[in-house]
């Protein structure tokens, strides 16, 4: 499989060599995070001197020996040089039984610069409190970005790339497939693999026919406002019998796990973060194709997908904003920055249709001045309506760069 040099997050990683945490990669399964720390072990290599890489990859056999936290230890300290920068990359980490008193026991000692990824069920952020006693510093790895699948293939063409980014995903693990039902099929198995391995095996899910109706139902409806009482409503339908706090749990399971994120509400007029219904989002939309089909697809919840996950990946918390009953799609703030965003499939090419003013209304009635976007597929360079920057979402997604 090609590979390209994923500068933001190698430069996260960069940015804190040396530094007395524990750093921790994290994010959905095959998202690159094995691809990411070869990369970092690569620039090590190249760029300090007098290094010393201890690196350990359990899925290689040659280190299937290395099964309890002891021997982990043992190996690592029987590598260490002494007066040499040791940098400890250790891939797959969960695979060691008890490998958090490994990690603490080395960390501990304060020689070593540390660094792990891991399945992410077994090594959630949630989890690193408890599992290590020193501070740990987390980098989340998303899948490709419209600019690193253009990277990837090379494409001169942006329109082409978004069409074919849309249909493809950012699953990099697919693009080795020529046929688009052999992409489907790998990403498939991924998610599946995800939930049957990952998810139920942690969690001890006996049922696994609801936790695949709930993912589902959470696919067939991203970007619509849902609550758990909805949800539990529809599966019931369905006969599943099962109890709104069963279907919360499962809910966290599936975002814990990176496959969904949730998405809550900020009422704009009151400055205030609300507490009942979200929305949810994949974290890649090649899984609903994969999973649902290609079927009607509706292009403005996969474009809104598509956004959500950019901003989340370029570091914005982000909200559903109400505004007078109205619906903002995002507030997206980042230190001191805030960005009102409606995102459409396809407004026209006029002020007057009904589809345009229906986007901007809910940006017009907004009074801070804040910026405000509506991103569609507009085929055009940047333009304004009443202080209201239009976008197409081709080029947001390659000109708006941290």
């Amino acid at each position: 499989m090609k590979l390209i040099k994923r500068e933001r997050y190698l430069n996260k990683l960069i940015n804190v060599i040396g530094t007395p945490d524990i750093k921790v990669i994290t994010g959905i399964r095959r998202s690159g995070k094995s691809k990411l720390l070869e990369s970092f072990k690569q620039y090590i290599e190249e760029n300090i001197n007098n290094c010393n890489i201890i690196h350990i990859n359990y899925n290689l056999k040659k280190f299937a020996y290395l099964e309890d936290d002891q021997k982990l230890y043992d190996y690592i300290d029987n590598n260490y040089i002494a007066k040499k920068h040791n940098f400890i990359l250790i891939d797959e980490v969960q695979m060691c039984k008890n490998f958090e008193n490994a990690i603490n026991w080395l960390h501990a000692e304060e020689k070593y610069d540390i660094y792990i990824t891991g399945s992410n069920a077994f090594l959630l952020s949630s989890d690193l409190a408890t599992f290590f006693t020193g501070r740990t510093f987390s980098i989340e790895v998303y899948p490709f970005s419209f600019n690193e699948f253009i990277q990837y293939y090379g494409y001169d063409d942006i329109d082409l790339a978004f069409d074919k980014y849309v249909i493809s995903g950012g699953m990099a693990g697919s693009y080795v497939y020529n046929d688009q039902n052999d992409k489907y099929k790998y990403i498939e198995d991924i998610y599946n693999t995800l939930i049957i391995r990952d998810i139920k095996k942690k969690y001890n899910i006996r049922n696994e026919k609801i936790l695949n109706n709930l993912s589902n139902y959470l696919m067939d409806n991203i970007s619509n406002i849902t609550s758990t009482l909805n949800i539990t409503k529809n599966l019931n339908l369905q006969k599943d019998y099962i109890t709104d706090k069963t279907i919360q749990k499962y809910i966290d399971y599936l975002c814990k796990d990176f496959a969904f994120y949730k998405i809550g509400r900020y009422d704009i007029k009151e400055k205030k973060y609300l507490t009942s219904l979200d929305k949810y989002f994949l974290a890649d939309h090649s899984f609903r194709y994969a999973i649902l089909g290609t079927t009607n697809i509706d292009y403005g919840r996969v474009y809104e997908n598509i956004v959500a996950i950019e901003l989340l990946r370029r570091g914005y918390e982000v909200y559903v904003g109400t505004l007078y009953e109205k619906e903002i799609d995002f507030v997206a703030q980042r230190r001191n920055e805030k960005i009102y965003i409606q995102v459409s499939s396809n407004i026209g090419d006029d002020f007057e249709n009904e589809v345009f003013k229906r986007e901007v209304d809910p940006l017009l009635k907004i009074k801070d001045a804040y910026p405000k976007i509506l991103i569609a597929r507009t085929r055009h360079e940047d333009y304004t309506y009443e202080g209201i920057i239009i976008k197409d979402i081709a080029n947001w997604l390659t000109n708006d760069i941290d």
